[in-house]
């Protein structure tokens, strides 16, 4: 107990007998130094004496597509902490392949009172998908945020990376290794990030290689946002002479760096692979990963404070909060084939 008061005393920055005092709910303690000593047990892992425990606030929904993708366990993270430190319960809805839908989630966290909804690329990133079902959830004054995707049918706030920016990043950086075969492996068309990936992808192989939107059409590749996905579309790419390839994902460039090594070429010296995410662990793969990295924790506390605004009765401008990704380089690009 001595070495925990100790470790609590050390990262709240106060006296062990002041840590004694909040602990055991004496007063005498200003708020502001019981909040640092509250957080600091928090920080360390230590959990509060259910005396000290706040009340939660209600229940907020986090509807995310699936787990495997790391990107989405990152912004879960960031979501769940922002959502605890304001006293609410966060909980954790995911789809499956097979399983309940986001309609039949959405309806049950309803069914459970949750104070709003948080939803992570959902069927608002589908272009096809019919935008009633959110008007519907607003009619039901169910307060709600959208992050990564974007519709103007729907009026709430999004929260997106900036899709095109990150291609012109990636193709920017390949271009100046002296690249010209530069592909694009990305999802299905119907997602709203794909298409403005594709668009910020066009408009940079024009402003660098002065190539033509018809001549980038070709180094484009639909696939599936999966490893699997990823090595099926690289392969396409190398195969029409792509020298380096941009994907959409972490995910789909651990493909591409397979699909490569399948057909006997080394990454990078005979092709370049740029993902996209910078999700855990990517810094450690062989190699190393250069890849885009999604503002997670800039988007995930900021679909916090607006939804919590929301909530609070001031709702957030239904409009679009854009946020800038970050090229971070790796191993896995080097410079292109000598002419």
């Amino acid at each position: 107990m001595t070495a925990r008061l100790a470790d609590i005393a050390a990262q709240a920055g106060v006296s062990e007998a002041t840590v004694s005092r909040v602990l055991n709910g004496k007063p005498g303690v200003a708020a502001a130094t019981r909040e640092s000593v509250l957080a600091a047990l928090d920080v360390l892992g230590y959990e509060r004496p259910v005396r000290l425990r706040r009340r939660s606030a209600g229940l907020v929904g986090l509807i995310t597509p699936e787990l495997e993708n790391p990107i989405f366990p990152a912004l879960a993270q960031v979501i769940g902490q922002g959502l605890t430190r304001q006293g609410y319960t966060p909980v954790l809805a995911t789809q499956t392949p097979g399983g309940s839908t986001e309609d039949e989630l959405t309806e049950m966290l309803v069914d459970r009172g949750v104070s709003g909804i948080i939803f992570v690329s959902g069927l608002h990133a589908d272009t096809t998908a019919d935008m009633q079902r959110y008007e519907q959830l607003r009619a039901q004054g169910v307060p709600f945020v959208l992050v990564n995707g974007f519709s103007p049918k729907v009026q709430a706030p999004f929260i997106s990376p900036d899709d095109r920016a990150a291609m012109r990043l990636a193709v920017t950086h390949l271009a100046s290794l002296g690249h010209t075969g530069i592909g694009l492996a990305v999802g299905p068309k119907r997602f709203v990030p794909v298409l403005r990936k594709i668009e910020g992808f066009r408009a940079a192989m024009q402003e660098r290689l002065g190539m033509t939107p018809e001549e980038a059409e070709e180094l484009i590749q639909h696939s599936l946002y999966t490893l699997e996905g990823g090595q099926a579309a690289a392969s396409a790419l190398i195969e029409r002479g792509c020298t380096a390839i941009v994907c959409a994902s972490d995910m789909m460039a651990l493909g591409a760096i397979r699909a490569a090594r399948r057909l006997g070429l080394d990454v990078p010296r005979d092709v370049s692979v740029v993902g996209f995410d910078d999700s855990p662990l990517i810094a450690f793969t062989d190699p190393p990963l250069t890849t885009i990295r999604q503002p997670v924790t800039a988007m995930g506390q900021a679909a916090v404070r607006t939804l919590l605004e929301e909530v609070g009765g001031t709702p957030a401008p239904h409009s679009e909060f854009v946020f800038m990704p970050e090229l971070v380089v790796r191993g896995s690009t080097a410079s292109g084939p000598r002419s």
